[in-house]
């Protein structure tokens, strides 16, 4: 799916609400040996339990194993991630309302630090909910949305310093196996409960110029929905 197209039908499938009439709540794909095996979806949900939402991807391979090199420095510094684009609105994560397409993402980027308050991140797989928008100079169609400078946008507590919309929750976070993990309390995002959501992974780089775009979807290794049309639904855990 090239850059265009992704974009196109990121923003299509968030704007529809409208589920598949008899779809299980994840969302399934058949196994691909093209894609890494690290990378190769073959199942993503988000289920509630209790007080707790729970996110997961299986692979085909083992999760976490495939990181990408370090270049030590940050211009230009990669990053692999698993990702859940949702329906959520921006401001339901503590974004200012209508920002763009809200996702949770499990990162890996051995370049950079970006956990709130300072903390290091950058040996660990770890999470961040993340809002994109629509950008051709990005090889994957999208970017991570920019704040502009001298910008003093509404952000969340855990927002990590950086110009871009970006967050850096504490979430527990568990790569075992072919199973990428993540528990969220429901208080925290309560409006999770019946949206919308797809699976994806992906790279992507920060802008070796260090303008905005800041950080681009660089590629994308495969989408579980085939056409990221968000046909999932958050439904409470059997």
């Amino acid at each position: 799916m090239n850059g265009k197209l992704l974009a196109g039908a990121l923003i299509a499938g968030t704007a529809s609400l409208c589920a598949t009439a008899g779809f299980a709540h994840g969302v399934k794909a058949e196994a691909n040996k093209a894609v890494q095996a690290a990378f190769d979806i073959v199942e993503t949900t988000i289920v509630t339990k209790g007080e707790t939402a729970v996110f997961t991807t299986r692979v085909r391979g083992d999760a976490g194993s495939e990181k990408p090199a370090a270049t030590g420095k940050f211009e230009g510094a990669a990053v692999y991630a698993y990702v859940w684009p949702t329906s959520l609105n921006s401001s339901e994560v503590g974004f200012e309302k209508d920002q763009g397409i809200v996702a949770l993402g499990v990162t890996f980027h051995p370049d950079f630090d970006d956990a709130a308050s300072g903390g290091k991140n950058r040996a660990v797989w770890h999470p961040h909910w993340v809002v994109l928008a629509p950008d051709k100079a990005c090889g994957g169609g999208l970017k991570v949305v920019d704040i502009p400078e001298g910008a003093k946008p509404k952000v969340p507590e855990t927002w990590p310093g950086v110009p871009l919309l970006i967050d850096s929750p504490a979430y527990p976070t568990v790569l075992k196996g072919d199973t990428v993990d993540v528990q969220i309390p429901l208080k925290l995002i309560s409006s999770i409960a019946g949206a919308k959501f797809d699976g994806v992974t992906a790279g992507l780089k920060v802008n070796a110029n260090l303008h905005a775009p800041l950080l681009c979807v660089s590629n994308v290794f495969k989408v579980a929905s085939g056409d990221l049309s968000l046909p999932g639904k958050v439904v409470p855990s059997k």
